[in-house]
């Protein structure tokens, strides 16, 4: 397997990881339920989903160099529809979405759409 790909899969589960440890400290911390507001389901699918975009990319490095960043773009909207389908709907419910339920969505969205980015970059300008 790639080098590269080995480094980011790495990354994103390592730094991923941290981040969800320190968000169930936080929240035990401030005497909060540790695993409301999909909090597993979130991480997960973030980091699936930030895999799957990079993957995606990384497959399609040849084929479509020049378009690339229109691939990570697309992959980026998908991302935000997949709050729409799973999420938004439950965070919503009672009319308004609490700091938890945005922190729950956007810490490990932050998170891996950061080290996708930084990850990327590093990458394509090797390419």
């Amino acid at each position: 397997m790639n080098q590269q790909l080995l480094n980011f899969l790495r990354r994103i589960i390592f730094i991923t990881g941290a981040a969800f440890a320190v968000h169930i400290l936080i929240l035990h911390y401030l005497d909060l339920a540790h695993f409301i507001n999909k909090l597993l389901l979130s991480y997960s699918a973030n980091i699936l989903l930030a895999m799957l975009v990079f993957l995606m990319l990384f497959f399609l490095r040849k084929k479509f160099k020049n378009q690339l960043g229109v691939v990570f773009l697309i992959g980026s909207v998908l991302k935000f529809g997949f709050f729409f389908l799973l999420f938004y709907r439950p965070y919503s419910a009672d009319g308004i979405i609490s700091k938890t339920e945005f922190f729950a969505f956007f810490v490990p969205y932050f998170f891996t759409h950061t080290i996708e980015i930084f990850s990327l970059s590093k990458w394509l300008n090797k390419i």
